[in-house]
């Protein structure tokens, strides 16, 4: 039995070609927010399909000026489920620009009712958030967040707990200039992983600064990678291309 996805039928192998106007809505609404890997399945399209619509997306020169009220809404949505720099080349901003935002932010602290629409989002939000995270996005101190999820006996998830128990903080530090400098020497040649061990970073925090200072692999690196993305699927046993 076949399901209609994107106004097309869904075929049994990930989705080439063009984009479609859906798609690349879906993307936008769900990009930074969704693994890339759950995002891929979702769109029925590789990861590497899914990451170069990305980077066409958001990428490209940094815009500054007076935040618009759709960009705080915007921010506030990404606020603790995407690093600084990604959620920089997200919003079309500096990463220093970003970081000032959310300073202002952390600095507001309503004391007023909860409304029915923050407490729909707190609902949604909470389980894949910091409670330090919460209190920017809406406005309210710690001690808050955490007395409303206690009225609302809400958890959180435990996919989420082992990140957070496994991985680097949530919010890494910012990129020193002497970190990027490396970065730029490294990124060409190396493999993303070796250079996140190198810096001590994510391998996510070095694929997104790269792609934000528009860093590229050379040559005989991709042709490495190439002959090693060969060499794992023959030791898989699915035998050498045709």
């Amino acid at each position: 039995m076949t399901h209609s996805r994107w106004g097309a039928e869904r075929s049994s192998g990930p989705r080439r070609g063009r984009w479609s106007q859906a798609e690349i809505a879906r993307l936008r609404e769900l990009y930074g927010l969704r693994e890339e890997r759950a995002l891929a399945r979702d769109l029925n399209r590789s990861v590497e399909s899914v990451r170069r619509m990305a980077q066409r997306l958001f990428t490209g020169a940094a815009h500054g000026g007076p935040w618009t009220a759709a960009e705080v809404l915007q921010i506030k949505k990404y606020i603790g489920g995407v690093e600084r720099d990604e959620l920089a080349r997200i919003l079309g901003r500096s990463p220093e620009d970003v970081e000032r935002k959310v300073a202002d932010l952390a600095r507001v602290q309503s004391t007023a009712r909860w409304s029915q629409d923050e407490v729909s989002s707190f609902k949604r939000l909470y389980g894949g958030r910091t409670d330090e995270d919460l209190a920017i996005v809406f406005g309210r101190s710690v001690d808050t967040v955490r007395r409303l999820a206690e009225r609302l006996r809400l958890a959180k998830d435990k996919a989420f707990l082992r990140k957070l128990a496994g991985a680097p903080a949530t919010r890494m530090p910012r990129w020193s200039r002497h970190e990027i400098e490396r970065l730029k020497q490294l990124y060409p040649v190396l493999p993303n992983l070796e250079i996140a061990k190198k810096l001590e970073r994510s391998v996510k925090s070095v694929v997104s600064k790269a792609h934000y200072l528009k860093l590229k692999k050379e040559p005989e690196r991709l042709r490495e990678m190439g002959r090693e993305n060969v060499g794992l699927r023959y030791r898989k046993g699915e035998g050498p291309p045709a």
